[in-house]
């Protein structure tokens, strides 16, 4: 159950602005806020959820003591790299009307970004990927359907997901740092 509340809330805190977030208000605002275009988004970042719980799970099988922290580590500190480093791009001139293509770009954008790289490391972490996935997709149906009510973007998100990067990037040192018995 734990692993389901912290993928949950690891979830909605980094997903606020985030890259899926923002393409799908951009998207709405231009294309009318179809349902199609939400239900599109929620099941890719379900699935790239699920995808990342059961990759954890599995490698966490393979590690023991503190190699397994050291896996978690390194992927809040990819999870701080993306929050920091990609920023959502400006909404498409000539927008696809075509779910397929939809599709396929939001899932490539939700498997490697920040959330669910944290959905691998707590599932990594807890060996509970069908909690951890669980809580992971409710977030990511949670923050599309975000973006796709509230269309436009704030200009205060960009510092906000920095400062949540920033802080990523301390937690991952630390753990780094601890998993290598350095501290």
């Amino acid at each position: 159950m734990t692993g389901l509340l912290f993928a949950l809330l690891a979830t909605l805190l980094v997903g606020v602005g985030a890259r899926d977030q923002v393409l799908v208000a951009q998207l709405a605002e231009r294309q009318g806020a179809r349902p199609s275009l939400l239900l599109v988004a929620s099941v890719s970042g379900m699935a790239a959820a699920g995808l990342a719980a059961w990759g954890g799970a599995q490698v966490a099988g393979l590690m023991v003591g503190n190699a397994r922290w050291f896996l978690v580590a390194l992927a809040l500190g990819l999870a701080g790299l993306e929050l920091i480093v990609l920023a959502p791009r400006a909404a498409p001139t000539e927008p696809t009307h075509s779910l397929g293509a939809f599709a396929i770009v939001i899932f490539a954008m939700q498997l490697t970004d920040a959330a669910r790289f944290l959905v691998f490391a707590l599932a990594a972490l807890t060996r509970a990927p069908l909690t951890t996935g669980l809580g992971g997709a409710v977030g990511a149906a949670l923050v599309v359907g975000a973006g796709w009510m509230v269309i436009g973007q704030l200009p205060w998100l960009g510092r906000v997901r920095r400062a949540f990067g920033a802080g990523l990037l301390l937690l991952a040192a630390g753990l780094g740092l601890q998993a290598s018995g350095l501290v």
